[in-house]
């Protein structure tokens, strides 16, 4: 296998627009949140262990985080069908995206090689981007451990 290089997005940078669908079947597009402080985050697999935590502290901040304005997308390479269980298993509250062919995890610089279990694998890595109501980049944030993740980003976005 040969790694497939990202590039990661450096703050000011213009986020790429992206359309995915959601657990629902519905595409979402990144344009619709234009106007908003938007974070998007990539998580390896739904209903995973780590996933689950994450997507779960989010849900637990997201009155906090929508107070102080943010709203978030969460996105993995699962199908649809897989959001949807996972959203209704979780009670999830916000949009989970479906990004199959990891395109969108490639433009932001999520996706690239890991140590997981002891081996070297290409997927998903675990990572935050916030964008300003342009779109902007305003954080970025890579490799991110899942558990304790949402407080230290609420914390830097002083939340």
């Amino acid at each position: 296998m040969s790694p497939t290089l990202t590039t990661k997005l450096q703050p000011g940078t213009q986020a790429p627009d992206f359309s995915l669908k959601d657990a629902k079947g519905n595409t979402t597009s990144l344009a619709a949140y234009r106007g908003k402080h938007v974070i998007v985050y990539f998580y390896p697999a739904a209903a995973t262990p780590g996933c689950t935590t994450e997507a779960c502290d989010f849900r637990d901040s997201l009155a906090s985080l929508q107070g102080s304005g943010y709203e978030v997308i969460g996105i993995s390479p699962d199908a649809p069908e897989k959001l949807a269980s996972f959203t209704g298993d979780f009670g999830l509250t916000f949009p989970l995206l479906s990004d199959e062919d990891h395109r969108v995890a490639l433009a932001y610089g999520a996706w690239g090689e890991k140590l997981v279990n002891g081996e070297i694998t290409e997927g998903i890595v675990r990572s935050t981007v916030v964008l300003d109501p342009e779109g902007k980049v305003t954080l970025t944030q890579y490799q991110v451990k899942a558990e304790g993740h949402v407080a230290a980003l609420k914390e830097a976005l002083g939340v």
